[in-house]
């Protein structure tokens, strides 16, 4: 079985947090960087599979996150694949990015004490007596929550490998992806304390015949963007800037 597990793109959100404000973090897109990044990871993925046994080359199962900038990552990647290898491509809510609550669109700590007093000294001392991984944010999950849904869409991805769908790549985000890495190698809590989360366009392959021999490596490290090239920071898509959060309104 080989998992490719395949963090998003850098985003409008990894360059500047105002963009969560401005488009909902369901709804950042993707820069123009980030597209070429995962660009580049999904013809590391083509190479990889270039080089096994014909013996070994299955069709590839897709999924992804519903958030916006893991679905444009999920399109790059389907431009440079081998069309023949792919098979089911699949959206799964439960891949979406850990919901932080009232700090979602806050990621500087000073600003969400600042904001929040009362909220953030609770949040601060759960994650000193308890420890990040079990820490909710106010009205979000903690790592553990989301483990706990990863573990779920794992179910799938088994269930699917019972009937032969056993090359997946998963379109995610880093705490998911390393939640699902965490859940697929059973590993304990001290190992995602210690671990970092994959950098954007970022693949970790997990590979393995049985329970006994699955080890991940780190098969592409995406590039970072370099100095200058200020048109790569925009955004990807002409249709992301119909309805950015500030402009839309719903009504009943």
């Amino acid at each position: 079985m080989r998992i490719f597990l395949v963090r998003h793109g850098e985003s409008l959100g990894n360059i500047d947090e105002q963009a969560y404000r401005q488009f909902g973090d369901h709804n950042v897109p993707l820069t123009e960087w980030g597209y070429r990044q995962v660009l580049e990871a999904g013809r590391a993925i083509a190479a990889y599979l270039k080089a096994l046994p014909s013996a070994e080359l299955r069709k590839l199962s897709i999924w992804h996150s519903p958030f916006l900038r893991t679905r444009q990552s999920k399109d790059a990647l389907l431009e440079v694949l081998p069309a023949e290898l792919i098979g089911d491509i699949r959206e799964d809510y439960l891949l979406r990015e850990q919901d932080f609550g009232l700090f979602t669109e806050i990621y500087d700590h000073a600003e969400q004490k600042r904001k929040f007093p009362d909220e953030f000294e609770k949040w601060a001392r759960l994650r000193n007596n308890s420890g990040k991984f079990y820490a909710r944010p106010p009205d979000g999950e903690s790592r553990a929550d989301v483990a706990q849904r990863v573990r779920l869409f794992l179910q799938t991805v088994m269930h699917d490998a019972e009937n032969g769908k056993n090359n997946v790549i998963i379109v995610g985000h880093g705490v998911t992806n390393r939640a699902f890495e965490m859940n697929f190698l059973h590993c304990p809590v001290d190992w995602f304390e210690r671990s970092d989360n994959p950098g954007n366009a970022d693949v970790t392959l997990i590979e393995g015949r049985h329970s006994a021999d699955y080890r991940s490596i780190l098969l592409h490290k995406a590039s970072d963007r370099g100095q200058g090239h200020d048109e790569l920071r925009e955004a990807h898509g002409s249709e992301l800037m119909l309805s950015p959060k500030d402009r839309a309104i719903d009504h009943p």
